[in-house]
Order: C-alpha cells, then structure tokens, then sequence
C-alpha cells in the first residue's frame, strides 16, 4: 500500500470498465508526512476522497479484490482516507 495525495479528477469520455458511476482521480505518491514526490497515478476512487487528503492506495491484483471490483480492469484503488499518522510516538501528519 501506498500514502498519496489527490492532486485532480480524471474523465473520460469512452471507457471499457464497465463500472457506471465510477469516479477516477490523479493522485501523486507522498511520504508519511504529506509531501509530495513527483509520481503520479490514476486510481478509483469508492470512498469520496477529496481534493488534497492523503489517501491510501493499493495497486495491482488485490485492486481488483473487491466486490464493486472484481474482474474488472482496476490497477489502483483508494481504500483509505488518511486522518492522522503516528511514526514512534511523534505525530508526522494530521488531517
């Protein structure tokens, strides 16, 4: 799993993933205290994450290990909102 920021919203006027409603947004991998590195990502987005949150991100096959994705064409999944990190007993990031 990995720490990123939702940097944007990505549509697409023609899709071949079968999933109505699905909501994809460019993230950008960062480190546990919110900073940015320059890499980015497309993932969906099931939890309703918005513009600037650390979310957690799963890539590759457990991607696709959910109910709403299974069988489906997902590389990259939000499956979390970040609130708050603790890294031995200091606070790095707090929503």
């Amino acid at each position: 799993m990995i720490l990123a920021k939702v940097v944007g919203t990505v549509v697409c006027s023609s899709r071949n993933d079968s999933m109505n409603g699905a909501r994809y947004l460019l993230v950008e991998k960062s480190n546990q205290h919110g900073e940015r590195k320059g890499d980015y990502l497309v993932a969906l987005d099931v939890l309703g994450a918005g513009h600037d949150e650390l979310v957690m991100v799963t890539e590759g096959s457990p991607s696709r290990e959910t109910p709403l994705t299974t069988n489906k064409p997902v590389d990259a999944l939000i499956v979390g909102i970040v609130d708050k990190i603790d890294e031995n007993e200091q606070v790095t990031y707090m929503k």
